[in-house]
């Protein structure tokens, strides 16, 4: 029997974990205030982490614990205290690039599940095989293997090592994400999480005798993003990843709205539902899914390495923006009472009149207009422009907390 992957969603602070699990994720990452790769996430310290994992437990959901930066000597002190604490709160896992790393998490804590990071640069079953003769229990290979190098290492590794694959999102110019341009370009450490993302610069040349005098690399009245790479999109090949041997398919973007979570997460738990019903439903469905993921702000898709090397279709060279074809105007603070009205939080300006979606954690979405809403003093008005302003809105069916409004961008 076919093994359900597992749908791994990313999750920067304790409102994206909570819309992670409600909307679909049967694990998700974190990170904590240290040892993780996304040091500009809010990222959660202790308390914040103590009841995420309670949150995400009391649903059945697991949660990883990120600490996979490349440690330097004075990033050991305080670190065996800090995984006897992800431990006893009842963390499922933590992630783990370095050696040294990993040596004091399986001394500090033993009981811990060791997952290796893409960061390990996880490209062959040889690395495989020694990381699990070391005790870890998963790798995450790097987003540089093709689906054929995958199944290769899956054929070549105990059954009960699991192989983890970045399935959606932002793509690294670098090997698993082991850049220096950040260092260079900006003094900011990508490899302990603070990369200033210099790969979606605007780059020119400049020729030695003629300083000061700048050639756009392609001849483009905007320049040319050089490096700036198409994000993965595998919603249209999951029955290639599972064939693969993938059973934890992960999502990229702790750094990403909650919108963009709980859109991207929805869309994927359908797709993985639907195809474990029914194999021509997932493929009727596909149109669906693509349209749906489509609503969260993304670069054009590409399938990356899986199919074989990439050639200069996977970059996107004229800018640096996403595509951003829907706003996220708004979140649902509770449950509607009986006149369907709930609490909202503003989060980008919408006003009466206007026709807008609601995506309900589970089931279809829905569209509908505006037709009453009242600030905090239950006076009625027409417009909500003010950041994460507390209203209430008169919605045309029920509504649950974490529901999530949207509305199309006009062009």
């Amino acid at each position: 029997m076919i093994q359900k992957p597992e749908l791994l969603a990313p999750a920067g602070d304790l409102e994206k974990l909570k819309i992670a699990v409600l909307y679909g994720a049967d694990a998700v990452y974190i990170g904590g205030e240290a040892y993780g790769l996304r040091a500009k996430a809010k990222n959660f310290d202790i308390d914040n982490m103590k009841e995420g994992i309670d949150f995400a437990h009391a649903h059945g959901v697991k949660v990883y614990v990120t600490a996979n930066i490349y440690a330097h000597n004075a990033d050991f002190e305080g670190m065996a205290e800090y995984f006897k604490q992800v431990q006893h709160m009842g963390a499922d896992a933590i992630l783990i690039s370095d050696l040294g790393v990993f040596s004091v998490a399986k001394e500090a804590a033993p009981d811990l599940e060791i997952h290796i990071s893409t960061q390990a640069n996880n490209t062959n079953y040889k690395s495989a095989q020694m990381w699990y003769q070391l005790g870890a229990k998963r790798i995450v290979v790097a987003r540089e293997l093709s689906l054929k190098e995958i199944k290769q290492i899956r054929q070549n590794i105990p059954q009960d090592m699991d192989i983890e694959a970045f399935v959606h999102g932002a793509m690294c110019i670098s090997y698993s994400g082991r850049c220096l341009l950040s260092n260079y370009l900006s003094n900011r450490d990508a490899n302990k999480g603070a990369c200033a993302h210099p790969c979606r610069w605007k780059y020119h040349l400049v020729e030695e005798t003629r300083p000061g005098e700048y050639m756009p690399i392609e001849e483009n009245e905007r320049g040319t993003y050089i490096y700036n790479s198409k994000d993965l999109c595998m919603l249209e090949h999951i029955p290639d990843l599972i064939d693969a041997g993938v059973v934890s398919l992960k999502i990229e973007g702790r750094m990403k709205t909650p919108f963009y979570v709980g859109t991207v997460i929805k869309a994927y738990r359908m797709a993985i539902d639907d195809y474990f019903e029914n194999v021509e439903k997932y493929q009727q469905n596909i149109p669906l899914y693509m349209q749906e993921v489509s609503k969260a702000s993304h670069r054009d898709y590409t399938t990356a390495f899986y199919y074989g090397k990439p050639d200069g279709n996977q970059q996107v060279y004229t800018n640096n923006s996403y595509i951003r074809e829907y706003d996220f105007i708004g979140m649902i603070k509770q449950n509607s009472d009986k006149n369907n009205c709930a609490i909202v939080e503003q989060r980008n300006k919408f006003s009466v009149g206007e026709v807008i979606e609601v995506m309900p954690a589970k089931g279809i979405s829905f569209s509908m207009k505006v037709e009453n809403m009242w600030n905090e003093q239950g006076e009625k008005i027409l417009s909500a422009p003010h950041p994460q302003q507390i209203l209430k809105v008169q919605f045309d069916r029920p509504v649950k907390e974490f529901d999530m409004m949207r509305k199309a961008v006009l062009e």
